[in-house]
């Protein structure tokens, strides 16, 4: 039997097991992360969590970080999973204000704000598909497809607490529009002007989370497409908590895109493989 020491982190409601594997704990290495991830992030015979973080030292950057979903694929991105993966360093390794994490979709920097507050730049959204239409269930619907380090859809839509997300997410994930690899379903409610409301359901995972990084930056920047003026704020409220984007808009170029939000480590422990 192998022993795997664990911390268990969330970022504004996504949560995910953090494993040192030879960052700090030297004497702790491990490679089949796929099965790994499989058995510890299953909520009734695991640890249970949305992902799994693998922080790794870097030759690039100050620490690389590898993201497996629950599901046992590997993810490219993961905008509250890189808050924790700061977080950690911060407070595990001392590491300086400003920290660079290398990740599949490149490398990224944050510094930790605030007491159990993060915040990151992320890298500029790509493939912008505003406003075409989809067949769901022989329904047609007006999606907006966009990747902030992982291909999302965002569709806008009323009364938000009463959509089954599972269902219209899971047919949209899958959907021959976003083939092969697939999208991630995220589901807007405007507010305001700087408030908006949203649900995602997670590819890798399966199902719907409490919040996802990416996909509030997605929903944030689809939100304010039309709206006048060159730099935006945007509060999203999901429901593990609140996220603020925030970037730059100079003619149809999104740059300068930042994540905050609260971020804790939760608990520490071992598990038995």
């Amino acid at each position: 039997m192998e022993r795997l020491n664990f911390t268990k982190m969330v970022g504004a409601g996504n949560d995910f097991v953090v494993i040192d594997n030879g960052l700090n704990l030297a004497s702790q290495k491990f490679k089949d992360f796929s099965k790994i991830a499989k058995k510890i992030c299953d909520r009734k015979t695991g640890i249970g969590s949305d992902g799994t973080l693998v922080l790794e030292k870097s030759k690039r950057a100050d620490l690389r970080m590898r993201i497996f979903n629950a599901d046992g694929s590997e993810a490219e991105m993961c905008g509250n999973g890189l808050r924790c993966a700061i977080l950690y360093s911060k407070t595990h390794r001392r590491t300086g204000k400003r920290i660079k994490v290398e990740t599949k979709a490149g490398i990224y920097e944050g510094d930790v704000t605030a007491r159990d507050r993060v915040r990151v730049k992320m890298e500029d959204p790509r493939d912008l598909r505003p406003g075409f239409l989809i067949d769901v269930s022989g329904r047609k619907i007006e999606a907006n497809f966009i990747n902030t380090g992982v291909p999302h859809t965002v569709v806008f839509v009323e009364g938000l607490d009463n959509i089954d997300v599972e269902m219209l997410g899971s047919k949209i994930r899958r959907h021959n529009e976003f083939k092969p690899k697939g999208s991630n379903a995220n589901f807007v409610e405007i507010q305001d002007s700087e408030n908006i409301k949203i649900r995602t359901y997670e590819r890798g995972v399966e199902g719907e989370t409490l919040a996802c990084g990416t996909g509030s930056v997605a929903s944030a920047i689809i939100s304010s497409l039309k709206a006048k003026g060159s730099r935006f704020k945007i509060n999203v409220h999901t429901r593990g908590g609140i996220l603020k984007v925030e970037f730059q808009k100079s003619g149809s170029k999104i740059r300068n895109v930042y994540l905050e939000g609260e971020t804790k480590e939760v608990f520490t422990g071992q598990v038995i493989l």
